[in-house]
């Protein structure tokens, strides 16, 4: 039970009396003549106003004369006529324009219910859609209340002698509904109200002595008792959702909510109680100090008509009165338009008109009492903003009272909306770390922080010494729960020499390059970095080595060796067991860590002989590499036996064939390391024969310079002549060597004998007798070969002339065919018959059967066209002249033109012996072309 006592009182609303609109003459109808100079400025409504309601944009008003009042919102009065006595009751519907009555239309005790549409008009007057007896029975007994269900399936009737009827179906028609006796009792009913939860409808009833609740929705209408405790008329509300619909019963003694099962809270709000309202989160309740018997209600109401009353709002979520004022003779309370309407006995109506929320946190804040207006703020639904506002208005205000802790409490809920920093800067005094620790500490789990705001909490950790807090901030057991910038933490916590703690973040965080730089630069755990790098995925470890490969070979080279063997032939990483080695591996280019090796030779020779074994494919660099170590050994060693083996090691690389695509870098190196085996090896492999030549030349070796050229001479005969030459200038007694030479290029015919003479020439000691033999030989194959010509050329001039007495012949002679078979087929010749002048002679069905034209002779036809074909040929160049002339001109290389027309046969010509005169013409074209063709060129170099 709440005392209201302790409840603190504010005026969170304004009063004011309702005024007449412009224009109105201030006479209500009925109204009694106003009195003083400014009485008509306020609204008086009609005197003998007996019942009240409000809904649909409209205060509803009914009289002791039968006539029901509608006040819109405008303030034009209008009434109709209901009843012809009086009327009673009534009860304006909040989701429909209906409105019930309850009146009389003749004396004694009858009363009327009527429902009226007020959406319809009947002569000018709401249409009365039902009528009937409001008093089920015979006996008479009188309405002390009325309720309607939104719905429109239910009305319930409350009478003084305790009974209760429900009208079930609906209430507009009277053929859809049933009325039903629900309630007996023996004490006045007071208060009826619906409740809907779902699809079950509840029916609240209560009298003077006590409380009980229906179930109206099924067939039995279950009941059930909820208090002993009752209340007067007008003494009853149900609730809006923020109370959870409760009904809510205002006694003399305490107030009272209810649910449909059972009781639920109490308050106790002192004063006999004369009105209960309900409105927009507010209780409203009229009251007098002095008690009255409830059932005085129904026995005098003239003796209260003196007495001041109190009209008190309760906000009883808040526990605070958010209105309290004095009236004389409060007639009823209504709520519309989003104000409370108090009429009183005089027929003036008061508004009272809520502040708005702003304005009422203001006169809060002025109080310091910021935790009524968080509440405050919460039940008016501010937004998150304005209860930040709030928030950061109360810790500032604990702040300046030195209530440090509580005001780090109120600025950790503005987190999200206030500026982190403006907190902060309140709390970096040394004092007050604490503080700052708790904000930071929510900062991070709310996931708002940013990398400032992490390393400020971890050195908040550090300066407090606070290790727990800080192994409880690191360690979280997932990814999603981390609330702050991981690397942000890694750098404060290895500034502040807190290596362990930022080596578990980098390590969980998968922060590799954060773990190697502390396990390397600052506890110098080389052994343990090599092992977190053998862990990581094949692209991280790839990239570590070579980042980290050089400090990790100069302190522990035999370990980094290994890990790199593995790297670049089938990596997989050690998981301790748990991993699938049969899985594939990966595998890193080994070429790229040679670099790691440069001050540890031994090593890196190593690694490069287990690569060229374990992957043969490796790439040339490994080989190239090898190679050169392989040389450097060589050159440097003095032991016998030692160089021969590193020599046989060489040679044998050399031979692996490596090196085809490299053979230049090869090459060099050998001669670098002055290594003449491999020199040789890489000439011959490269056929460079000539530079084989110039070494056996250079060191003097006949028999092998004879040898190069038995061996390669074939494939390049200028080494016979070189060897001659060599030779030739020798003075020293070669005659030996001079003859095998002379020998081969005697058989070769590789240098004509002037050459060979002038050759040796040089020689003193060359005689005449060293190339006689050569002379001789060769004498006589020239003088061979000078018959062999002569004979040619009397067979050409015959056969030359033989042609040209044909031709002759053929031009000045009749020719006679004397052919008796057939060309083709080779038969007797018969009639009809086809002869040519070349001498070959058809049968006509053969001819027509195999010649592609009739004047050309088939078998002589594929000769002849070989010889046409050339000649089109020729006609054809004649319109390359001027093409030819524009290239030339326009070309800068005009060398490079000339080439591509020779390449493609332009300047050859064909002279045939039938030439006509106009083909000797054609050849002086021709010759004209060439002769322009040659000026050209020399005036272009």
């Amino acid at each position: 039970m709440a005392a209201y006592l302790q409840w603190r009182r504010f005026v969170f609303f304004d009063k004011e009396l309702v005024k007449e609109p412009l224009g109105n003459d201030g006479a209500a109808p009925g109204a009694a003549p106003a009195s003083g100079p400014s009485a008509s400025k306020f609204l008086c409504l009609p005197p003998g106003i007996t019942v009240c309601d409000s809904g649909r944009g409209s205060l509803v008003f009914g009289d002791m004369e039968g006539q029901i009042w509608f006040l819109p919102r405008s303030l034009q009065l209008t009434g109709f006529q209901a009843y012809k006595l009086r009327v009673t009751h009534l009860y304006q519907l909040k989701q429909h324009n209906i409105l019930a009555s309850v009146g009389e239309d003749e004396e004694g005790i009858n009363p009327l219910v009527k429902i009226w549409n007020l959406e319809k008009r009947d002569g000018g007057n709401p249409l009365c859609t039902r009528i009937f007896p409001a008093i089920p029975g015979a006996e008479p007994t009188v309405v002390s209340c009325l309720t309607v269900h939104e719905n429109l399936n239910f009305m319930a009737i409350g009478f003084t002698d305790g009974s209760v009827t429900l009208n079930k179906g609906d209430i507009t028609r009277d053929r859809h509904s049933k009325t039903q006796i629900l309630h007996k009792g023996n004490y006045p009913v007071t208060g009826l109200a619906f409740r809907q939860a779902g699809k079950t409808t509840h029916l609240f009833v209560v009298t003077t002595e006590n409380v009980q609740s229906y179930i109206v929705s099924g067939k039995d209408y279950p009941r059930v008792e909820l208090d002993t405790h009752g209340c007067g008329l007008r003494c009853s509300a149900l609730s809006d959702p923020s109370q959870d619909l409760q009904f809510i019963v205002a006694g003399d003694e305490c107030v009272y909510l209810y649910q449909p099962d059972e009781r639920g809270p109490c308050f106790a709000f002192e004063g006999h109680k004369l009105i209960a309202h309900w409105f927009r989160g507010y209780l409203v309740i009229v009251s007098r100090d002095r008690k009255v018997s409830p059932k005085s209600e129904f026995t005098s109401r003239d003796s209260q008509s003196s007495d001041k009353q109190i009209l008190n709002i309760y906000d009883l979520c808040n526990k605070f009165i958010a209105y309290s004022t004095v009236f004389e003779d409060v007639v009823d309370v209504l709520a519309e338009w989003g104000s409370l309407y108090v009429l009183t006995r005089d027929g003036r109506v008061h508004a009272l008109q809520e502040k708005d929320t702003q304005t009422k946190l203001e006169m809060l804040f002025k109080k310091n009492l910021f935790e009524m207006a968080i509440n405050l703020a919460k039940s008016q639904h501010l937004d998150s903003d304005g209860l930040a506002q709030i928030f950061m208005q109360y810790g500032d205000h604990l702040y300046s009272k030195g209530n440090h802790d509580g005001a780090v409490q109120q600025y950790i809920r503005t987190i999200g909306k206030l500026e982190p920093s403006y907190v902060i800067r309140k709390f970096l005094d040394a004092q007050r770390i604490h503080n700052l620790t708790a904000y930071l500490q929510t900062l991070h789990r709310q996931s708002l922080a940013n990398a400032d705001h992490t390393t400020l909490l971890l050195n908040c950790y550090t300066k407090l010494k606070d290790s727990s807090k800080l192994e409880e901030f690191i360690k979280t057991k997932s990814e999603s729960e981390v609330h702050f910038d991981v690397e942000t933490a890694i750098k404060v916590l290895r500034q502040a020499g807190y290596y362990s703690h930022a080596l578990y973040l980098a390590e969980n965080h998968a922060h590799h390059e954060w773990y190697l730089k502390i396990q390397l630069e600052d506890i110098k755990n080389y052994q343990e970095a090599l092992r977190y790098i053998g862990k990581l995925p094949f692209e991280q470890a790839e990239s570590n080595m070579k980042r980290y490969g050089k400090i990790l070979m100069h302190h522990i080279p035999e370990q980094t060796t290994e890990l790199l063997k593995g790297l670049c032939t089938d990596y997989r990483p050690s998981l301790e067991g748990r991993g699938d080695r049969e899985a594939p591996g990966c595998r890193a280019n080994s070429e790229e860590f040679i670099p790691i090796f440069a001050n540890n030779p031994r090593e890196l020779k190593a690694f490069l002989e287990h690569m060229s074994e374990v992957q043969p494919d490796s790439p040339q660099g490994i080989y190239d590499t090898l190679l050169e170590l392989r040389l450097q050994n060589w050159a440097h060693e003095e032991e016998p036996q030692v160089k021969e083996k590193l020599h046989a090691e060489a040679i044998s690389l050399l031979k692996s064939g490596r090196f085809c695509d490299v053979f230049d870098k090869a090459l060099v190196l050998c001669q670098m390391h002055d290594f003449q085996d491999g020199v040789l090896y890489l000439y011959e492999q490269g056929k460079l024969f000539q530079q084989i030549m110039h070494y056996h030349m250079q060191h003097e070796q006949y028999r092998q310079v004879l040898a190069v050229c038995e061996r390669h001479g074939e494939q390049e005969p200028s080494l016979w002549e070189q060897a001659l030459s060599y030779f030739a200038r020798k003075e020293e007694d070669c005659k030996q060597y001079v003859a095998a030479v002379l020998k081969h290029i005697e058989g070769k015919n590789l240098m004509p004998p002037l050459l060979v003479v002038q050759t040796l020439a040089h020689n003193s000691t060359a005689t005449l007798s060293v190339i006689r033999d050569y002379l001789v030989q060769k004498l006589q194959k020239q003088s061979q070969q000078i018959a062999q010509d002569e004979l040619r050329v009397r067979r050409y001039r015959e056969e030359t002339t033989r042609i040209r007495q044909e031709i002759q012949e053929l031009k000045a002679s009749p020719k006679i065919f004397q052919k008796t078979k057939c060309s083709i087929c080779n038969s007797a010749l018969e009639l009809p018959s086809v002869h040519f002048l070349c001498g070959h002679s058809f049968h006509q069905h053969c001819f027509e059967s195999y010649s592609e034209s009739d004047a050309d002779c088939p078998t002589c036809l594929p000769e002849n066209r070989k010889v046409m074909d050339m000649i089109r040929a020729q006609e054809q160049k004649r319109d390359l002249h001027d093409q030819f002339q524009h290239q030339l001109k326009c070309s800068n290389d005009s060398f490079s033109v000339i080439a591509d027309y020779f390449g493609r046969g332009v300047f050859n010509k064909l002279t045939l012996l039938t030439d006509p005169p106009t083909a000797r013409l054609t050849a002086s074209l021709e010759a004209g072309l060439q002769r322009d063709l040659l000026i050209h060129a020399r005036r272009g170099t």
